[in-house]
Order: C-alpha cells, then structure tokens, then sequence
C-alpha cells in the first residue's frame, strides 16, 4: 500500500495518521462539516470533506467514502473503531472497489459479528458459555419470555454491534420490554441493523478480554489479556494489561479459546474476544470485536508492539512480528478521558474546550484527538482523548497515575477527570482489600459523590453551508464557515440552517418546566401530547454522542409538548410543560 483513506474520525484517526507515517505511507483524512478544524484533520497527509453533519450522511456513508478514496487515489482504507468497522458490507465495498481493507475478511466480520453466530462458533471450540436465546428476537413479549424461563438478569444484546451500544440489561421483569425497544433504537442508530438477541447475565461479573492478531499464512497470536471491568452504561472508562488478580488456569483458559475462536473463523488482523469472568470463578464467551480496540494502548505498552503497524504490515501480507505470546513488560492502564460530567450521572457534555493542557513524564502517554481551542461536537462519541500509564508493577502504575492525573487539566467542557482521581484512592480498585471491581461498580457501590460542573457554553455553529465557484470554466464545491457568514445576505445555492437548528427561547422557570438535561436530538416521547403524567414518569429519550438519556416528569399533571422528536435542542432548553 502507498496511501491509506482513514474512515474515521478524532483520536483513532489522529493515531492512525500517526502510525502511517512510521510506517512509510500517506494518509487521508475524511471530516463531517463539525469536524472541518479537527486535529486528525491537520495531522494527515491530505484531508477530503464528506459534506455533511451527522454520522448517516459522513462517517457511515459508504458511497462517499469509496468516492473519496478514489478522488484521493488511496490504495487501502483503514476503518479503525466505531462507525463502519465492523460491518462486512463495508470490508467488502473497499475490496471491490479494488482497495486493500485494514481488517479481517468480511466473512470474518460475518460470523463473529453477528453475536449469535460468534455463540455458535464459541460452542463448537468447547469456549465456557452462558445459556442464550438461538437467534435474535423478534418482539418484546420473546425476550420477556426468556426472563420468566431463565430467571433475571438478562442482557439484550445487539446482534451487530459492540462496544456496548445496544446492550441493556434488565434486572425486573417490567423493565424488559421497554429495554428491548431501547437497545433495538440504539442498535438501529449505532449499526445500522436493529436485531437484538437474549442472553443470561452473570451479576457482578469482570470484564476480561484477550488480544488476538493474526496474519494471511494462517498463524493466529494472542498477546495477552486486558482488565475492562470498571464501566458505565456498558461503556469502558478504565482498562488495564495484564489483568490483575487472574490465576494461570484462569488466564490460559482466556487465552486458549480466544486463539480457538479466531482460527475457526479464518480471522485475520487484529481483534478482540471478549469474556465474563463471575464472582464464582466461572468464565463466560461474550463477544469478538472484529476491530481495534479503544483499549489496544496498554497492551501496546505491555508488549511493545504497534498494533496499529502490525495492522497495515498484516494488509500488506506479511508475517506477524512476533512468534509467541510474549511476556507482559511491566504493567499499563489507560484512563479513558470522556467529554461527560460525572456529577450529573455522565452526561455527555458538548462544547469548546478552553483549555487543555495533558500530563507528561515517564511513562505517561496521551492519544488526543483534540486540542485547546478544539469544538467537542454533540454528534459523535464523547472520548476526546486517552491517558495511558505505565510501570514496572500495577502499584508503579497507580503512583504514576495519581500524578498524571494531578497534571491533567481540561476547562470549556467537562470531563471525567474527577471520576478518575477519585477511582485511584478506592480500595477496591486499588486491591489493598482485595479487588471487587464488577461491570456494574460505579452504579452500585461507587463511594463518591462527585461535584457538578457549570454546563457549556453551545459551541459555535460548526456547519458549513455550501455553494459553488467557477475556476477556469470547471464547477468546484465551496463550502464556507455558517459562523463566517452570520448577517450576511443568504449565497444562491447556499444551504441554509434546518428547523431543528433553531432554538425555542427558554420562558421563565417554572415548577412544571421540562428542560433538556443534554445537548442532543429528541429522539421519541414515551407519552402522548396532552397525557396526564405522574412525577418522575420517563416521558422522552434524548440521545447525544450515541448515548440514550431518559427524560422524567418534574411534576404531576397534563404534558404539553414543546418539541418534535427529531429535533435538535441545546442542554437547558425548553422540551415540554406539565401543567
């Protein structure tokens, strides 16, 4: 390969870009209109825009993003996490279209992503499994089904997805349709395919996963295993390599049945299969992402191996670089830095970052997509960045931590920086006690209340509205800033803002007010316009970097609706009254 078309965005493709110049080839950034000043944007070697603002019509838009690698004459496409990764189709349209694809084969992809075909492959290599539904369901009253046969709690699982998008667990019976509908909606909008399937869920359990790279001449490697156990809402926020606190026979059932999956699925690349290790020591298959990993930094530093490199060495058809696991250099833990507020339940928190200023030092690495003066768009994930920390042992590794994280200073949004100082210096975490660290720790026994932040300011309109100019008799797209042109008279041919971008003024303050608790879309009222309501009643979800927020009455009485689903709205906004 000589040009590489990186299908993605902010920090991923940031080291993406990176690892293309170590490895001796150029790189070619696509960017949404929000995205137009974006660090990955500046970092690559050339940068094509996708002429749009939501994932659907850029980032998720296969057409126009063949058409671009054709414009820019790539010769591979790397996908790198989230967005297209996973989907076979996509593997296939760059295959096709006569481009080298960075990942497995899209047969791969097919039947490990396809999370129940992936149960069935688990099965026939003897891998631990827990009792599951044999395909995706199709109704909410199947999955309630599977409740009362196999008891609670259950997970809703969606069959094409990962990273835990479309993921709910129920713990009551009458929650288990509701949060069926929800995980088909975020399923939909994360991947495209709604199919959700059903599946015993371990309480309490860790999440341990084993890194596995494999290349064209058949040798599959697993390089060791990761931590990824301290979560919210399914979404990793701390990961660690090696896991601490596995026995050998524990680990080397890990890693053997990782190395099985793989080689009979003919996998190819890098990836990721993922486990449930229970409170009883019983192990469980849960998933393989058939992709890099957010978490692929701490067994970098572990193993000393660019996975990223040995990503486009693998493309290019050569050998793996290493011919065995190797053993584990020191210990490494990477800090997930989210553009979420902690105090106010992990909200996501759109805005313009003022200040960000990283740590550095021994042993501190960070993979930033963004900088001072970078616009945190409400559209995309909320990671702008990752910390990894590295020692000779995991207490090195905790002490060098607790610096850096004193170092680390983000202002204009906010972070979860708190979540993480405040994670170093609980026992559980730490081990001194013994580690009970489980999925779902945070929601349940994590022992600090952390302090609000004030909300952003809404960034500046990042959308670009766009025209044409003649150059020499040829037709050429301009795009220009929205901000730029503010007060200006309207351009022929020139877009103009939607109805959804315009913002109802905020009335004075009322008992009975309905305020949007985040910048991001209405995606559907759970109740009827002019319906009586009770106090605390879910009546609207909103989502906002691909995360669902549910929306609760303030008060008893008629809800008047103020918004459509669909729209747009500012945190702090207006969405409804009780009256």
């Amino acid at each position: 390969m000589r040009k590489v078309l990186i299908a993605n965005r902010g920090e991923i493709a940031v080291r993406i870009a990176r690892a293309c110049t170590d490895y001796g080839v150029r790189s070619v950034a696509v960017y949404a209109d929000g995205d137009a000043e974006s660090l990955h944007v500046r970092m690559a070697d050339e940068a094509w825009a996708l002429e749009g603002s939501r994932p659907s019509e850029t980032y998720l838009d296969i057409d126009k993003l063949l058409a671009v690698a054709r414009k820019a004459g790539a010769d591979a496409v790397h996908p790198g996490y989230g967005f297209l990764s996973e989907r076979a189709e996509f593997a296939r349209a760059v295959i096709d279209a006569g481009l080298a694809w960075v990942g497995p084969p899209p047969e791969a992809i097919e039947a490990l992503g396809d999370k129940v075909a992936a149960r069935r492959i688990a099965q026939s290599v003897g891998a631990p499994l827990v009792e599951g539904t044999p395909g995706p369901v199709s109704a909410a009253e199947e999955a309630v089904a599977f409740a009362e046969a196999h008891g609670l709690p259950i997970a809703i699982k969606a069959a094409f997805g990962g990273g835990g998008r479309g993921l709910k667990v129920a713990w009551r019976l009458d929650e288990v349709a509701e949060l069926y509908e929800s995980a088909v909606r975020e399923a939909t909008a994360a991947f495209g395919r709604g199919e959700c399937f059903i599946e015993q869920f371990l309480d309490r359990p860790r999440h341990i996963e084993a890194q596995v790279v494999a290349d064209t001449h058949g040798r599959v490697l697993v390089l060791g295993d990761r931590d990824c156990s301290l979560q919210r809402r399914n979404q990793k926020l701390v990961e660690e390599a090696p896991a601490p606190f596995l026995d050998d026979v524990q680990r080397a059932r890990i890693h053997e049945a990782a190395q099985a999956i793989c080689a009979r699925a003919g996998y190819v690349g890098a990836g990721t299969v993922e486990f449930l290790l229970a409170q009883d020591g019983r192990i469980s298959f849960l998933e393989v992402n058939t992709r890099l990993q957010v978490e692929h930094p701490v067994t970098e530093e572990t193993t000393g191996l660019d996975l990223v490199v040995e990503q486009l060495r693998i493309a290019d058809g050569l050998p793996l670089s290493l011919a065995a696991t190797p053993t584990p250099r020191g210990h490494s833990i990477e800090f997930r830095i989210n553009a979420e507020d902690p105090g106010r339940g992990y909200l996501p928190t759109p805005g313009r970052i003022t200040r960000f200023s990283p740590p550095g030092g021994p042993g501190v690495r960070v993979d930033s997509g963004v900088e001072t003066g970078s616009a945190v768009p409400g559209t995309f994930d909320s990671l702008i960045a990752k910390l990894i920390v590295s020692g000779n042992t995991r207490d090195d590794a905790l002490r060098r931590a607790r610096r850096a994280l004193r170092e680390f200073c983000i202002e204009g949004v906010a972070s979860v920086l708190p979540f993480h100082r405040a994670v170093l210096e609980a026992a559980d975490f730490t081990g001194t006690a013994g580690f009970r660290i489980h999925t779902r720790w945070i929601e349940t026994e994590f022992p600090v209340d952390l302090a609000t932040v004030d909300r952003p300011e809404a960034p500046a309109d990042a959308s670009l509205l766009r025209t044409f100019i003649e150059l020499d008799g040829r037709r050429v797209s301009l795009g220009l800033p929205a901000a730029l042109l503010r007060g200006a008279e309207p351009m022929v041919g020139a877009a103009s803002a939607t109805d959804a971008d315009a913002q109802v003024p905020a009335p004075a303050s009322s008992p009975g007010d309905v305020m949007a608790p985040i910048t991001g879309t209405l995606l559907a009222w759970k109740v009827k316009d002019g319906a009586r309501v009770d106090e605390g009643d879910v009546i609207a979800v909103m989502e906002a970097m691909k995360m669902e927020t549910q929306v609760t009455a303030p008060a008893a009485g008629a809800l008047r609706q103020l918004r459509a689903a669909g729209d747009g709205v500012e945190a702090g906004a207006p969405l409804a009254r009780v009256e």
